[in-house]
């Protein structure tokens, strides 16, 4: 079955071409950090007018790099949430008027569900159960995954996301959009325990997240003594970056010793982080946890990812389904 995934929740818009939920054919992210960079983060209404733009091109182009015709298509997915109301709505409506041209079957994705899924895409990955443990700029949520549609919320973030909380520490120190892969790069250079600070809800029996402390304690050491420069900057990321992966990794590794799963998968945009990657491991490795890491691209917003959940959607009767679908920005997993 030839699935055509289109994901436009956010900042990227991003169309593939995927056999059986498992081979990419194509996968095409068109981003638009280039018109948010000035303004430190996604702005709603020039992300739905890029993706407006955007979105008929990229699909034009996975189509061309699998090598395929729209008629080819068995199966079309398409991110309904959560996510940003406008942008959303575009890929839905694009989604939804080439099923309907193709007469095929269209299928609504949850976004958190498609980064799960993502890990499908990967040479090594496992089947259910497994804990998920999905960390994104919106996200931060630990799920039970008994089966392609038995997933169980376990643990959320309170208030931040993990990947909001790199955002937002970076654009206070300056540095630029998207702030987390300026901190990962600057963290590398840096000493992780030059600064101790909180790990929110850290070692409390909660499988819950709270990085908004984080924040706190970053802009009063930042008003204290100044925005840093040189080697004091990197040991501030460093210290920083240290902080998140810590509880995200202690948290993820408790849950799946609590609940009797004996795989862990990262997923999400955060998931591309080098400290969390590698601490996770470290700590999963320690436990008797196998851990699956999906490749960076799977990492980050895709819809590759979007083209395996529908497929798995589609072959379990899973609704949402049909030219019915809308636009969901609140759409819970």
């Amino acid at each position: 079955m030839l699935v055509l995934g289109i994901e436009t929740s956010c900042d990227e818009t991003a169309a593939a071409v995927v056999r059986d939920g498992r081979e990419r054919l194509s996968d095409v992210v068109s981003s638009q950090v280039e018109i948010h960079r000035e303004w430190g983060g996604v702005v709603p209404e020039l992300a739905s007018r890029s993706h407006m733009r955007r979105v008929l091109p990229v699909v034009d182009r996975a189509l061309h790099e699998a090598g395929v015709e729209l008629a080819d298509i068995d199966l079309f997915a398409v991110t309904c949430g959560p996510g940003l109301v406008g942008a959303l709505l575009v890929g839905v409506q694009a989604a939804k008027a080439l099923a309907w041209a193709a007469g095929k079957p269209v299928v609504g994705v949850n976004h958190l569900e498609g980064h799960i899924w993502a890990i499908r895409l990967a040479e090594r990955h496992p089947e259910p159960p497994f804990l998920g443990l999905v960390v994104s700029g919106g996200h931060t949520s630990l799920y039970a995954v008994e089966g392609e549609g038995d997933l169980r919320l376990l643990g959320q973030t309170l208030d931040d996301a993990a990947g909001e909380a790199f955002d937002k520490v970076a654009k206070l120190l300056g540095l630029p959009y998207p702030g987390g892969v300026v901190i990962d790069r600057l963290a590398a250079e840096g000493d992780a325990e030059a600064i101790h600070f909180p790990r929110g809800l850290g070692r409390k029996p909660t499988l819950d997240f709270s990085f908004s402390g984080l924040k706190t304690a970053v802009l009063y050491h930042v008003k204290k003594n100044g925005i840093p420069q040189g080697r004091e900057l990197a040991d501030l990321c460093a210290s920083v970056q240290e902080a998140i992966a810590d509880v995200l990794s202690e948290k993820a590794i408790r849950a799946a010793r609590e609940h009797g799963l004996g795989r862990l998968v990262l997923a999400g945009g955060v998931a591309a982080n080098s400290r969390l990657r590698a601490l996770v491991k470290e700590r999963g490795e320690a436990a008797g946890i196998e851990v699956f890491l999906p490749p960076k691209s799977l990492c980050t917003d895709n819809a590759a990812m979007i083209a395996a959940a529908g497929y798995l959607r589609h072959r379990r009767g899973l609704a949402p389904s049909g030219l019915a679908i809308n636009a969901d920005p609140a759409w819970r997993l």
